[in-house]
């Protein structure tokens, strides 16, 4: 008995020679079926083991013709009598006649003439799909074929027969084949990393039990058992490795205990100049819990957007100035980080606080003094953006570390940050900020390592958004209301997927600016900004839109996050198919941002039903939460963040979507597991503590976990 390969498809260390042996070297595999498994990224056995079925189908067993009854899914057998192609080009319809014996049967493929290379008079063939009655006879459209060549397969027995992500060069029929092969020893070898009793309260089947039912089902209940299985270990060594890194987190080091008192609190609160929401209250109260101890905080701080994350944040970074220490803020962009140096210089203006900005705009000479002024600790509070993140970058007490816009980073980012301490033993308080709502079951795999606060509320006294979703024939009314709207005195953003005009019909920021100026607008303060521009550039346009100087904003999505313009009521999104749903939302976002009602207007010719239900859902709603959930469901756990989440867990077989309540068992039984056993070190839990680093050690961070 060894090690099997995780969910990844890669060995978990020291697999037995069966596992790791190449599939070349196989029964019934040989060099061809090598070479086109190996299309399929499928070389070694542990490879084919973990290529699971994607589905099922039944196959009642193998019928004569003449007994075939209408809308059943059949499996027959014959010789093809006669042929026809019908039709041109792609759209070609290839017809064939089975017979066996005096049944007939008609088989049609729509839009594949190349079957016609496939299926010729004479072929002994096996064919498999879902009748359906034509005329006096029955007809399969889009049969799957076997050829049936020398010695004849036997007559198929009624069963449920996998069906396998395939390729142009190797069917699933093939894989079935090949598996059938190959796997039955791979499975017997397999040893499990969790004790029978503990799958035996679970109800679960043990790891090669599991991989036997997905490969080989008897029935239909075989395949849901053993994936429910291979789904729960996925979250489980996911969470396990959570656990582990929390662990470590909050035994192994340890963060300056900030101080807290009435005094600091009103000092900080009147900064603010606003009455904090009770929402915004109770996240402080969290959060001021955590940062007066000594284990490090970890915390994610969400809320819709305008709920007001950014004050939070200051307060925590106040803290750590009244305390004697350092803090940073860190956010995806430059015009955000720029966007967070003023508004909190205003805030803190004719305070003792120091406030320095770092982006990789910055000259040499500049940086080179304000990375002095940071180690000396003539700094308190450093803003800035991946910038932050490069070895040059030190603090004399960094205390806290704020980090926005959460799904723009990973746990790689953070882990960097927390080491910007030159104190070895010690190590910040780390907040991060998300306006971008996470659906539960994200929030316990993406963020698992994580303890979330949730401000549920907004700051009275903001206006009410009204969407609307027009088409491009509608665009001129929408342009011509808004004009009204701007002569009256009001600001407007105007949004583009694109910089300048490339070889789609997508609307660019600066062909779009030249035809309001040249028409609709004609008259009107119109600037322009994007993430190429120069940082005094983007400012500068920025300082004239909060003014008024300038009435309409023409930009890209570098606006998407942190710019607030109470005085901004209109946002007009051209092309907004193009932008996803989160995305739409925090454009949205920014404005409503005042007393005065506002209107966020999608202009989009939407032609895919994902599109078209973005669009909808974005009209219909603005609460964020809900937006999330639906997004969720709309794309997917795996496109909702995408490759910006570094580090987020890697699950091929679990689905976020509908495996909730094996997640929720996964984190409890992983939070009592390292209860038990903090570091996974009693000798009867090598393997299980072995297959945890080789699945999640690298995206979680675990080398660092003795």
């Amino acid at each position: 008995m060894s090690e099997t390969p995780g969910q990844d498809g890669r060995d978990a260390g020291s697999p037995h020679p069966l596992l790791s042996a190449p599939l070349v070297d196989q029964p019934g595999v040989g060099p061809k079926a090598a070479g086109d498994l190996a299309t399929l990224g499928l070389t070694r056995v542990w490879h084919l083991l973990t290529h699971l079925p994607m589905r099922y189908e039944r196959h009642e067993a193998e019928a004569p013709v003449a007994e075939l009854e209408p809308d059943r899914i059949v499996s027959a057998r014959g010789t093809i009598t006669a042929t026809r192609l019908a039709g041109r080009g792609r759209k070609a319809r290839y017809e064939a006649v089975l017979m066996d014996g005096d049944g007939r049967l008609d088989l049609v493929w729509f839009n594949m003439p190349f079957m016609r290379d496939k299926v010729r008079v004479g072929d002994r063939v096996r064919v498999h799909g879902k009748t359906k009655q034509r005329g006096p006879g029955l007809q399969i459209a889009n049969a799957k074929v076997e050829h049936l060549e020398g010695e004849e397969a036997p007559p198929e027995d009624e069963r449920v027969r996998p069906v396998y992500p395939a390729s142009e060069r190797i069917n699933s029929a093939r894989i079935e084949k090949i598996a059938q092969s190959v796997l039955p020893g791979a499975i017997g070898v397999i040893e499990d990393h969790l004790p029978e009793s503990f799958l035996r309260e679970r109800k679960m089947p043990a790891l090669g039990e599991a991989y036997r039912l997905v490969h080989f089902p008897e029935d239909d209940d075989d395949a849901p058992r053993g994936r429910r299985r291979l789904a729960y270990d996925e979250l489980l060594l996911f969470q396990l490795g959570v656990q582990l890194k929390r662990a470590h987190l909050r035994t192994a080091l340890r963060a300056p205990a900030l101080k807290h008192s009435a005094e600091i609190d009103k000092h900080i609160r009147s900064r603010f100049g606003f009455e904090l929401t009770p929402s915004q209250d109770k996240v402080l109260e969290e959060l001021v819990a955590d940062l007066t101890r000594e284990v490090p905080t970890n915390r994610l701080v969400q809320g819709d957007v305008g709920s007001g994350k950014t004050v939070v944040a200051l307060y925590a970074m106040l803290m750590a100035v009244a305390g004697g220490h350092q803090a940073a803020l860190m956010a995806p962009t430059e015009i955000l980080a720029e966007q967070h140096a003023a508004g909190i210089g205003r805030m803190l203006e004719g305070s003792k606080v120091r406030v320095g900005l770092l982006t990789g705009a910055k000259n040499a000479a500049e940086r080179t003094a304000l990375l002095e002024d940071l180690r000396e600790g003539r700094i308190d509070i450093l803003i800035g953006t991946h910038a932050l993140l490069t070895d040059r970058v030190r603090f004399k007490s960094l205390g806290v570390a704020i980090i926005d816009e959460q799904h723009r980073f990973g746990v790689h980012q953070r882990a960097m940050l927390r080491a910007k301490e030159d104190d070895e033993g010690s190590t910040p308080h780390m907040v991060v900020m998300t306006a971008t709502p996470i659906p539960r079951s994200l929030a316990l795999t993406l963020f698992g390592d994580l303890d979330v606060s949730t401000i549920d509320r907004k700051p009275p006294g903001r206006a009410e958004i009204k969407t609307r979703l027009v088409t491009p024939e509608q665009r001129a009314k929408v342009y011509q209301y808004a004009r009204e709207r701007l002569d009256q005195g009001e600001r407007a953003f105007v949004v583009a997927p694109a910089i300048e005009q490339g070889s789609t019909e997508t609307a660019a920021v600066g062909p779009l600016a030249k035809e309001l100026a040249e028409g609709p607008w004609r008259g009107v303060e119109i600037g322009i900004l994007h993430g190429q521009l120069h940082p005094r550039d983007r400012e500068a346009t920025m300082e004239k839109f909060r003014t008024g100087a300038i009435q309409a904003l023409v930009a890209t999505t570098v606006i998407e996050v942190g710019v607030d313009v109470p005085e901004a009521t209109m946002m007009l999104i051209e092309s907004a198919e193009r932008f996803g749903l989160a995305q739409l939302h925090q454009l949205r976002g920014r404005v409503g941002r005042g007393d005065q009602p506002s209107l966020c207007v999608l202009i989009g010719a939407p032609t895919t039903d994902d599109a078209i239900a973005r669009l909808q859902a974005v009209a219909s709603s603005s609460d964020g939460f809900k937006l999330a959930e639906k997004d969720f469901e709309i794309r997917g756990p795996g496109e909702v963040f995408g490759s910006r989440q570094s580090g987020a867990a890697p699950f091929r077989v679990a689905d976020l979507a509908r495996d909730l309540e094996l997640l929720t068992m996964a984190r409890r039984d992983a939070a009592d597991w390292t209860r038990r056993s903090p570091a996974l070190d009693a000798p009867d839990e090598a393997l299980l503590r072995r297959r945890v680093a080789k699945a999640h050690g690298e995206a979680l961070g675990l080398a660092d976990v003795g």
